[in-house]
């Protein structure tokens, strides 16, 4: 991958985060933007548009960070575990997803539903079952376990800071960017290093 293909995998993947967590905030703050509609504000709602479209662009960094380091991880966990490298990639996932369950449960000392967590991550990890089926379908077999490992346990990983601040909007529009981001880089990655063979331990 030369530098123009990854400044532009960079600004591309900002844009992408910028755009998700503004559409997602139509949907989380609709009261607000509607105290701007009516009546008509034109600041307020620039002003609304320039802080999600910020919230975005830092949620994409973070998921660009986290990208990277997926890759490092992945090339290291080769290195050391190598043909059970996708056993431990499968018990972390599975480890991550419960913890999704338990620990935020415990947090709300039960104030939440439980049934909650559990749609939570299990959307997740749905969601990373299908994209992991799709990387692994546009290159080899081995890239689905990666793949999924990037998609649940590396996004949870960036979504942990969010968790902890008071209320769920913030948490919400974070998850939808990282996921974005992620998504996007995945399938993007071994189309810009052009062949299988950049993708299929990534």
């Amino acid at each position: 991958m030369n530098t123009r293909k990854l400044v532009r995998l960079f600004f591309t993947t900002l844009f992408l985060g910028g755009l998700v967590s503004l559409v997602t905030s139509f949907f989380l703050r609709y009261d607000l933007y509607l105290e701007n509609l009516k009546p008509f504000n034109f600041l307020g709602l620039i002003g609304l548009f320039y802080w999600y479209t910020l919230y975005g662009f830092i949620y994409s960094i973070i998921s660009q960070a986290g990208f990277f380091a997926f890759l490092f991880i992945n090339r290291m966990g080769l290195s050391l575990f190598r043909s059970f490298w996708p056993k431990v990639q499968y018990a972390l996932v599975a480890f991550v997803v419960f913890d999704l369950v338990y620990f935020p449960y415990q947090a709300t000392k039960g104030d939440v539903a439980l049934y909650w967590y559990i749609l939570m991550s299990g959307a997740i990890l749905v969601y990373g079952l299908f994209i992991a089926n799709i990387k692994a379908k546009e290159t080899n077999a081995r890239a689905f376990a990666p793949a999924l490992f990037l998609m649940v346990v590396m996004t949870t990983i960036e979504w942990v800071p969010s968790l902890r601040v008071e209320g769920t909007d913030y948490a919400w529009l974070m998850i939808f960017s990282l996921l974005a981001c992620n998504t996007y880089q995945l399938l993007m990655l071994h189309r810009l290093t052009g062949g299988e063979e950049g993708t299929a331990k990534a």
